[in-house]
């Protein structure tokens, strides 16, 4: 079953996402490069998408990453609920992040 069968975009924003350990990211210019140990692979992200990455890392829910984000982009906020959830689950399957609860392994 994919990801996107089993979560509800509401159900992910209410998540906290957090970047394992055998993930490692750098933001330049042009992109943002995610290497995950496990697998040996590189993968990159476009600014919009680096920025992304690191709103839902800090932030306390992937819905408090996405809040930042459309006052940031002057977007609206359901736009950018989906297109972050989108995202979301594609780093999921890539193993790039794990959500949970926010309050769990703080």
């Amino acid at each position: 079953m994919a990801i996107e069968d089993m979560v509800t975009n509401e159900a992910l924003l209410a998540e906290k996402a957090r970047i394992p350990g055998h993930v490692v990211y750098r933001p330049f210019v042009k992109e943002t490069v995610v290497l995950n140990l496990q697998t040996g692979k590189y993968h990159g992200l476009n600014p919009s998408g680096g920025r992304m990455l690191e709103l839902i890392e800090r932030s306390a829910t992937i819905e408090a990453a996405a809040q930042q984000l459309a006052e940031e982009y002057g977007s609206p906020l359901e736009t950018i609920q989906a297109d972050l959830c989108d995202l979301c689950r594609d780093l999921i399957e890539r193993g790039l992040i794990e959500v949970g609860p926010p309050d769990a392994g703080d």
